[in-house]
């Protein structure tokens, strides 16, 4: 299985595509806008490049890479006589459904079809396709390039064999892969995303600040990250849709996002993509700031 197309060139595309191409897989990366493509080739040089500075990789191994990349605005150019195609455009249910139908219209029969949601529902992606037994999660950690993790989802109609061949193309990214079922949120966000609410609904009801809240938690929990801080890295966008899935997934109160999150939201403030959420951030700065919101 050599040939990958990857739909999307945003942040999980472009890491997606990165890791195939550095195992030495034929990569067709697909997206709309060229600008999008043009920016996420730099973001994969750039990578790269630090890679190489790190000695964890040559020049070559770099110019290598690069080549086994081909970018692309039609995407029935990009999915003939492909193996694998790869969806990882932005986390909304009726866009997914869409890209979905054109996969299946246009791909080979063999062609496995896998998506990178981090919550909707693998059974009812696949159920809009021919080839159910074919559709699966794969659920990339962000950065790409650095997380190890891949969460392996099996809808209702994903065959074994779909399933083991998944499994064993993710071992041979350096990945480790584990399998898990088609429930709202799989195991990563349906653990992670009620955290990341619960530190909002904290900050909410002013039992602490931000910056105490993620030092609690970085420190008495051993997270590298503090939630607020970790939410603004996902995306409260983000946050916000898959606690939606959650809550609709599930009918259970304890999923509802917290006001201020959905606040937050409507205003803009999604975090490292908008420059600011429960912190500011500014190109080139590692240094975290509070928000002005948040200032006591």
């Amino acid at each position: 299985m050599n040939k990958i197309t990857v739909i999307g060139a945003g942040t999980m595309g472009n890491g997606i595509a990165h890791v195939f191409a550095m195992k030495g897989h034929d990569v067709n990366l697909v997206d709309i806008s060229q600008d999008a493509l043009d920016r996420a080739i730099a973001t994969i040089d750039k990578n790269l490049g630090r890679m190489v500075a790190k000695e964890k990789i040559s020049e070559a191994d770099k110019t290598a890479t690069l080549n086994n990349i081909t970018t692309h605005t039609d995407l029935s150019n990009a999915v003939e006589s492909v193996d694998l195609i790869v969806e990882a455009a932005t986390e909304n249910v009726g866009l997914k459904l869409k890209i979905f139908k054109q996969m299946d219209e246009l791909a080979p029969e063999k062609t496995i079809l896998a998506t990178n949601t981090s919550s909707i529902s693998i059974t009812q992606i696949a159920a809009v396709t021919s080839r159910p037994e074919k559709v699966i999660g794969m659920h990339f950690m962000n950065p790409v390039p650095i997380m190890k993790l891949v969460e392996v989802i099996r809808g209702y109609a994903t065959s074994d064999e779909t399933t083991q061949v998944v499994m064993e193309m993710s071992k041979n990214l350096g990945k480790v892969p584990v399998e898990v079922n088609d429930y709202p949120g799989f195991v990563a966000n349906r653990i992670l995303m009620p955290m990341i609410n619960e530190a909002i609904i904290t900050l909410f009801e002013g039992v602490a600040g931000v910056e105490e809240i993620d030092t609690v938690m970085k420190l008495g929990m051993a997270h590298p990250m503090g939630p607020l801080h970790l939410a603004d890295f996902i995306g409260l966008d983000v946050c916000l849709s898959i606690l939606r899935v959650l809550h609709d997934g599930f009918g259970n109160p304890k999923y509802a996002p917290c006001p201020l999150l959905v606040n937050m939201v409507a205003a803009g403030k999604l975090g490292v993509k908008s420059g600011e959420g429960f912190y500011k951030y500014t190109r080139g700065s590692k240094e975290l700031v509070v928000s002005d919101s948040f200032k006591k």
